[in-house]
C-alpha cells in the first residue's frame, strides 16, 4: 500500500528531495521525477534541500521550468549551516514558491562564465543580459526584489541568510526542516500561475525521496576527474589486449571503461579542441615508438595529453572541470606506462630475430670434434647455445681440434659453416 493511502487525511504529505551536488542533466531528471511523484501522491508541497556550487545553465533552465509548472508548491531550502546556493543554485532558489535559508548559509554569485575562454565585451554583455532577463522573468512574478537578484548576476553579489531576508530575496529563515514547516504553516503564497494557496503543514509527514540507483550512478559519471581516469585506464587495458591477444578480460573491461567515460563526458560541456589535443598526443606517442626521436616526440605527446585533459571539460564551476593535479598525474602516468609497454613490445619484436636459422649467424660455437673444411674430413660437430650441429670450416682454413671456439658464418639446412674466432 502506498504511503499516501496509509496517511490520515488530516496529515498532509511533504516530499523531500535532496540536491547537494552540481547542477547537471541528472540533477534535472531527479527534480522532475520528484515533482511528478509529489503530484501523483497529492502532496501538500515539495521541499528541496539544496546545497550546490552551481552548474550548467541549460540544466538550470529545465529545473526552473519544472518548478514553475509544478502543480505542487515547491520550497527550496538552503541547508544545513555552512552550505550555499552558488551560481545556478541561486536561480533555483529564486524560482521556488517559497525560498528559505538556514542560519550560516549564503546564496548568490550567479555571474555567468565560460571557463578557459576570455570573453570579449560584447559576448560578456550578451551573456549577462540573457541571464539577468531569465532571472527577472520569474523573480518579479514571485514578488521578490528583482534589483538585488540581478545584482547577483551582474556583479556576482552573494548574500547571507539575514541579508537575503532583508532584501526580500527569500521568504523565511529556519534552522531545520521541522522549524521551517512550522514557520510556513498557514501562510498564503502566490503560485507562478497567479493562484493563491494556503499552506497546511499541521502534523505534516515529511517523506524523503532519495535519488535512484541509476541517478546516483549517472551522477558519479558526471565527475570529470573520474571520466578522465576511466578513459585512460580503459585505453591502457585495450592496448594490453592488442599486445596479448586472447586474454579477453583486459579488452572487455577496457572497452566498458572507455564507454562509461564517453557516456559521462557526453553529459558535460566538452571542448572539441581539447579532444583534438588528445588525438595528437596519441599520435605522437605512437610515432615515438616507431622512430628514434630521443624522447622528443614522447615528451611533446605527454604535454599535449596533460593540457588536453586539463581543458577537456569547460564547466562553469571548479567541481565540473578536470583538476590540474589529476590531469598532470594521469597524463604523465599514462605516458610513462605507454612508453614502458612500447619498449617491452619493441624488445619482444627484436627477440623474434633470435629464432630460426638466421639467428645462428655470428653465434659462438664450440668444436666437439675436430673440424676441417668441406672435403678434407667428414663433417664434425659443434655446440651452439646448447644444441649440437654438423659443421665444417670455411674454405681455406686449417683444421682445428676439439674444444676450439668458432664463429658461425652461414647455415645450409642442418649444417653450419664456421670460422675460427678472432
Amino acid at each position: 500500500m502506498c504511503a499516501s493511502a496509509q496517511r490520515p487525511s488530516s496529515s498532509p504529505l511533504v516530499v523531500k528531495l535532496t540536491i547537494h551536488d552540481t547542477i547537471q542533466p541528472i540533477t534535472a531528471d531527479y527534480l522532475k521525477r520528484g515533482l511528478d511523484n509529489a503530484a501523483s501522491r497529492h502532496a501538500e508541497a515539495v521541499l528541496v534541500s539544496l546545497g550546490t556550487p552551481g552548474g550548467l545553465l541549460s540544466s538550470t533552465r529545465e529545473m526552473v521550468a519544472a518548478i514553475e509548472a509544478s502543480p505542487v508548491p515547491v520550497i527550496v531550502f538552503i541547508e544545513p549551516a555552512g552550505n550555499r546556493a552558488g551560481s545556478a543554485g541561486f536561480f533555483l532558489l529564486e524560482a521556488a514558491d517559497v525560498a528559505a535559508m538556514a542560519p550560516g548559509t549564503n546564496a548568490g554569485a550567479a555571474h555567468p562564465i565560460l571557463e578557459g575562454t576570455t570573453m570579449d565585451p560584447v559576448l560578456k554583455q550578451k551573456m549577462e543580459n540573457d541571464a539577468a532577463a531569465f532571472l527577472r522573468s520569474y523573480v518579479t512574478v514571485r514578488g521578490r526584489d528583482a534589483a538585488s537578484a540581478e545584482d547577483a548576476v551582474r556583479n556576482s553579489k552573494s548574500y547571507s541568510e539575514a541579508e537575503a531576508l532583508k532584501l526580500h530575496l527569500i521568504d523565511a529563515v529556519a534552522p531545520d526542516d521541522d522549524a521551517l514547516l512550522a514557520t510556513l504553516n498557514g501562510r498564503t503564497i502566490k503560485r507562478f500561475n497567479g493562484a493563491s494557496q494556503t499552506l497546511n503543514f499541521a502534523h505534516a509527514e515529511l517523506v524523503a525521496m532519495p535519488p535512484s540507483t541509476r541517478e546516483r550512478l549517472l551522477t558519479r559519471l558526471t565527475s570529470p576527474d573520474l571520466d578522465v581516469l576511466l578513459l585512460l585506464c580503459g585505453g591502457l587495458l585495450i592496448y594490453l589486449e592488442f599486445n596479448v591477444p586472447g586474454t579477453i578480460v583486459p579488452g572487455a573491461l577496457g572497452t566498458l571503461m572507455v564507454l562509461l567515460a564517453i557516456f559521462g563526458l557526453n553529459l558535460l560541456p566538452v571542448q572539441h579542441t581539447s579532444v583534438l589535443l588528445l588525438f595528437a598526443a596519441l599520435a605522437l606517442m605512437v610515432l615515438e615508438a616507431k622512430f628514434a626521436s630521443h624522447g622528443v616526440l614522447g615528451m611533446v605527446g605527454v604535454l599535449c595529453l596533460v593540457f588536453g585533459l586539463a581543458t577537456l571539460v569547460n564547466g562553469p564551476t571548479p567541481e565540473m572541470r578536470v583538476h590540474f593535479g589529476v590531469a598532470a598525474g594521469a597524463g604523465v602516468g599514462f605516458g610513462l606506462i605507454t612508453f614502458g609497454l612500447a619498449w617491452i613490445a619493441f624488445k619482444a619484436r627484436r627477440a623474434k630475430r633470435l629464432t630460426g636459422p638466421q639467428a645462428m649467424l655470428d653465434q659462438v660455437a664450440v668444436a666437439i670434434t675436430p673440424i676441417a673444411p668441406v672435403g678434407e674430413l667428414p663433417l664434425g660437430q659443434v655446440e651452439v647455445r646448447g644444441e649440437f650441429w654438423k659443421a665444417a670450416l670455411v674454405a681455406g682454413e686449417s683444421p682445428v681440434p676439439a674444444g676450439t671456439e668458432l664463429i658461425v658464418r652461414s647455415v645450409d639446412g642442418l649444417t653450419l659453416t664456421v670460422a675460427p674466432r678472432g
